[in-house]
């Protein structure tokens, strides 16, 4: 279908030579963003090229560039796109993969965008034109006009066949990013694969067409004209600035060009399927006839590799589930090949090197892939066994019953109990033919999360509220008030400027003049607040007038809700703010220094965490606040006491060293390239800022917007506070520096005074008074133990058993003991009676407890130690367990205890049969 010169192409040539194509056109080639999307609450992943300039779509950002190129690592696991169910199952289908696109910023549009596609395909990548189609817009409800212009431009297009344009509708041809805002018409590029390749060519009446239901035409490139905005659903306005955003699969036009009829056959996939072919030993013949699992597991594995390179790790909830479900059901189709133990580091080391030069996250995360990998597949099969029984239990007794879905719930409690995610669960049912409850289980996860206090998933839509501030930027700036066209942003020198206050909002409408006890947001031209952002907390300050009348308003946070606009938020404290008048903003100073001190410990704190325990160490979240610092980081085990005290004291001589920082602005790759660290989570623009600490050597080097000290030994001092789990292979480490760190040092200083007086003994021999006197209360409660034991046993041998149709039935309570010393009772009981049933109970601490025996003769005859020390705790407010002969229980109310033993001889003599 292609020249053979271009099939010899392996996937990195097709790769570059688009990213090739598109620079010479005066394109921007960007990097890949992350597949956690930067400040974007509302989506799970990157899940297609235009997420990283969605801002700029939605009118609340911009870039220095007008044109732009990449490719773009994406996800689909979740949401309207989620590809999931097909992995596996067909030779398309991928939960990661890349996508190829260029966009236009107000700049080229519709002629030019065709123009490119089609000379970049028939012309460079030598496709036949008389098998490529062009879809087209056309409205079905006839409100949106049809797309002429494309069409018109595509007739134009050399060698382009006149009769292969079709125009379809909403669902195929017009793209909307939500409900309102941005959106368009565009224009999609199918191949015909070829009569032979239709899947449905021997079923009668079938008819192959393009956006049809069988597998002949293949769509390539999605080209979107940007041009309107969704007011509401019947309400198109035209943008004043038209955009083009183009989206290509490399993996489906690599399949295409490399001639192959499968995405599993190119290059980007061969290297991983002969390994595992290898690990596995397989033939072609037996690799052909698994080729399910072999996809699922080359595609997961990928996916997986990709995922902890960007920071996702195994957990619970959101992203971490899916990377923990990726990886489980890997494993899962794993075991259909043989695999008996952890294998697919085998495979992810093939991604890495199959992907890393192109990716370097990969190369550079190879030690924290590999391991993640290898220690979530242990966790997995240590549970698999106990947890497929338990599923084809269920669905067994499904089968019998006739019935033909898994309740979610049971789903659920799979999955918390045995770590069986849903897919595994779905992909099991289907092979039985069964069914799952999906919303069932999603409802009963959700219920979960609120009831463990983890809260409600992904957020809140973009852009709300952001309306009237795009209003007023558009405002400020047609009227000059903004030399630069945007707020003068500098919280990196000075905490005080001054400047008219532009604006003022109240309740998302703008005042002229605010009242005392009003919340309000204020506008000047120049601000010298910090923005949240990082982790880092926005400053705090006042912004006061600068001459008579006096007034004062409090500001308590920062935002930037558009793009060059930062809004001060606060309270008015006295006077009457008035648009016009000349203010001074000032930052709380005291409270910035504590946030500075403890964003550069932050960072001396990666570094050392990365000294200690390797260079797996991410950070996966972080919190710097005035008062403390938080650092999330991927880890899975507890640190030890040696481990955290390295830690702190390598923090604390980096800041005896005083070193000096170094912020630089550079271009992202070369920071990258240097080895400088990103943080999880957070987008990045071509240039960033850099902070350097430790001289030449760097013993930190990060990307990072906060402010911080300039030297290192202004932190003062570095306390760990706790160190903790905050979630599946996530450790937590609180820690304070500052004038926080002094006043704990002093807190402790001053307890250990005092407790020195209480044992009036010298402060250094504070440790041996307490250990002795930890011993020394440690034998009287041994003693009182004994002593409690004895009365038990003299209480114990003191009870006397009565009578039931002559079987020995013994109760009573045993003062003081625990239910270990009523066990050895029971045992003394059945060495001294052959055949009977004793009951004892006991207050432990607050608690009672019971403990029943039932002889091995009784049982035969009806008795069972668990329904009667279940009957008797239900008196008292509890439950138990326990075997036939043997149970225990315990309970609520004490009070009740000798009434509840009074149960138990009625309880035998009604459950009590004949001797045969």
């Amino acid at each position: 279908m292609v020249s053979e010169a271009v099939k010899d192409w392996p996937a990195k040539k097709v790769r570059q030579s688009f990213l090739d194509y598109f620079a010479q056109r005066g394109h921007t080639i960007v990097p890949s963003s992350s597949l956690v999307p930067g400040n974007d609450p509302t989506l799970l992943f990157t899940n297609a090229g235009m997420v990283q300039f969605k801002d700029v779509f939605l009118g609340i950002g911009s870039r220095p560039y007008t044109r732009a190129a990449d490719s773009q690592k994406c996800m689909r696991v979740a949401g309207k796109h989620n590809d999931l169910d097909d992995v596996g199952r067909d030779d398309t289908h991928h939960t990661f993969f890349e996508m190829l696109g260029n966009w236009s910023f107000g700049d080229y549009y519709k002629r030019e965008a065709i123009t490119w596609a089609w000379d970049l395909l028939t012309r460079v990548w030598g496709l036949p034109k008389d098998r490529l189609w062009a879809t087209c817009f056309e409205d079905e409800l006839g409100e949106i006009e049809r797309d002429d212009e494309a069409a018109e431009i595509w007739y134009e297009q050399p060698g382009f066949p006149a009769d292969h344009v079709l125009f379809f509708g909403r669902e195929e041809n017009f793209w909307e990013m939500a409900e309102t805002g941005p959106c368009g018409p565009d224009s999609e590029i199918h191949l015909d694969l070829g009569e032979e390749r239709c899947n449905r060519r021997h079923e009668p009446g079938h008819v192959c067409q393009v956006n049809g239901d069988c597998s002949r035409f293949l769509e390539l490139w999605n080209l979107v004209f940007i041009q309107y905005n969704r007011v509401d659903a019947h309400t198109l306005e035209p943008l004043p600035a038209k955009h083009v955003d183009t989206g290509m699969g490399l993996e489906r036009i690599v399949s295409v060009l490399q001639g192959v009829d499968s995405n599993y056959k190119t290059d980007l996939f061969t290297p991983m399927m002969d390994r595992i072919q290898q690990l596995a030993g397989h033939s072609a013949a037996e690799r052909e006839s698994m080729l399910t699992p072999y996809r699922v597991i080359a595609d997961h594995s990928r996916a997986a590799a990709f995922l902890i390179a960007d920071g996702v790790v195994p957990g619970n909830t959101s992203r971490n589930y899916v990377c923990r479900m990726v990886i489980r059901r890997a494993s899962r189709f794993g075991t259909q090949l043989g695999f008996s133990e952890p294998f697919l580091a085998e495979i992810a080391k093939v991604v890495i090197d199959t992907y890393g030069d192109v990716y370097p996250e990969l190369e550079r995360n190879r030690e924290a892939i590999l391991s993640t990998i290898t220690d979530e597949e242990q966790r997995f099969h240590h549970t698999l066994e106990a947890g497929m029984a338990q599923l084809e239990s269920r669905l067994a007794r499904l089968e019998d019953e006739g019935r033909d879905s898994l309740p979610g719930e049971e789903a659920f409690e799979l999955y918390a109990t045995y770590g069986l995610p849903l897919e595994i669960t779905r992909d099991i049912a289907r092979e039985h033919g069964l069914q799952v409850d999906e919303r069932g289980f999603h409802q009963a996860m959700e219920a979960h999360r609120v009831a463990s206090g983890a809260g409600r998933a992904l957020g809140a839509a973009e852009g709300e509220g952001a309306e009237v501030y795009r209003r007023l930027l558009a405002r400020l700036k047609e009227g000059e008030q903004l030399p630069q066209g945007r707020v003068e942003h500098d919280p990196y020198h000075g905490l005080e400027v001054e400047g008219p206050l532009l604006a003022i909002v109240r309740r998302g409408q703008e005042i002229e003049q605010a009242q005392p006890g009003e919340e309000v947001a204020l506008v000047l031209p120049r601000s010298c607040f910090y923005v949240e952002a990082g982790g880092q907390v926005s400053d705090q300050g006042t912004v006061v007038s600068a001459a008579e009348p006096r007034w004062e308003v409090d500001i308590v946070d920062v935002s930037e809700p558009v793009e060059g606009l930062i809004v001060h938020h606060g309270v008015v404290r006295q006077g009457n703010p008035k648009v016009g008048d000349t203010a001074i903003a000032a930052v709380n100073a005291s409270r910035r220094w504590d946030i500075m001190r403890n964003h550069t410990a932050t960072h001396l704190l990666q570094a050392a965490l990365r000294a200690v325990l390797g260079t797996h160490v991410r950070q996966a979240g972080s919190l710097v606040a005035p008062d403390r610092l938080r650092f999330d980081f991927t880890h899975r085990q507890a640190l030890s006491e040696r481990e955290i005290q390295r830690v702190e004291d390598f923090v604390n001589q980096a800041i005896l060293a005083n070193y000096e920082l170094q912020a630089q602005i550079k271009p992202l790759r070369e920071a990258v390239s240097e080895g400088a660290t990103a943080l999880f989570g957070e987008s990045y623009g071509e240039k960033v800022r850099t902070i350097a600490i430790g001289g030449p050597e760097r013993i930190s080097y990060e990307l990072c917007g906060g402010t911080h000290v300039p030297n290192t030994g202004l932190i003062g001092a570095f306390m760990i506070v706790s160190e903790s789990s905050a979630a599946a292979g996530i450790r937590r480490i609180e820690a304070v520096t500052g004038r926080e760190a002094a006043r704990r040092a002093r807190r402790y200083r001053d307890q250990l005074k005092s407790l020195a007086a209480e044992l009036n003994v010298p402060l250094e021999e504070v440790p041996a008074r307490v250990q002795a006197l930890l011993q020394e209360r440690e034998a009287l409660a041994h003693q009182v133990h004994e002593l409690q034991v004895e009365l038990g046993r003299q209480t114990f041998a003191s009870l006397q058993p009565g009578q039931v149709e002559g079987v020995a039935v013994m109760t009573g309570v045993i003062p003081a003991v625990d239910i270990e010393a009523l066990r050895q009772f029971t045992d003394q009981f059945r060495a001294q009676y052959r055949s009977g049933v004793i009951v004892l109970g006991a207050v432990h601490n607050g608690r009672p407890l019971l403990v029943a025996a039932v002889t091995e003769d009784l049982v035969a005859r009806g008795l069972n130690a668990v329904d009667l020390v279940r009957t008797v705790a239900r008196q008292v407010g509890g439950g138990g367990g326990g075997k036939a002969t043997l149970a225990q229980a315990g309970g609520k109310d004490p009070a009740k205890l000798e009434q509840a033993l009074g149960a138990v001889v009625p309880w035998v003599r009604e459950h009590l049969r004949p001797v045969a």
